[in-house]
């Protein structure tokens, strides 16, 4: 299906004005309706921009900016902790923040800093009281998780 010209133009200023939002404000709580109240826009349309504009949605944009500032802050604040860096990107929970960070980079917040940092991770300690790479602690729970 084609859109017309006006229709492309006025999506992709609603994708823009959004986004701008997001990346001001993408340590709130922010949703994908009050986004569209504030730019005077349905929730439906503004749904269709990210989609036709920026290949997105909004949750996937909202998750990829808060992602690059705690990978900003990780990197760079190694005294702050990964509560508070969960805390400074708009998550609640730092489970939550941890769980959607090892989707999105493939690692945990710790893995993350300690690569930032060029230093290995350091060992977890599971049930017992031997060190545990966090790798391995990963591996173990996936398992856990699967039977």
């Amino acid at each position: 299906m084609l859109n017309r010209p006006q229709t492309i133009e006025g999506r992709t200023a609603l994708f823009q004005e959004a986004t701008a939002i997001v990346e001001a404000e993408y340590f709130t709580d922010l949703s994908l309706d009050d986004v569209a109240r504030r730019i005077h826009t349905s929730r439906r349309q503004l749904q269709r921009a990210y989609l036709e504009i920026g290949d997105t949605t909004f949750r996937d944009q909202l998750s990829e900016a808060r992602m690059r500032k705690a990978c900003e802050l990780l990197g760079s604040e190694p005294a702050l902790s990964i509560r508070r860096v969960a805390w400074s990107v708009g998550y609640q929970q730092p489970a939550q923040f941890a769980k959607a960070f090892r989707r999105r980079r493939g690692m945990s917040p710790g893995e993350y800093r300690a690569q930032a940092r060029g230093v290995e991770a350091p060992a977890l300690r599971l049930s017992g009281s031997r060190p545990v790479h966090a790798r391995a602690a990963a591996t173990r729970w996936d398992l856990l998780i699967a039977a």
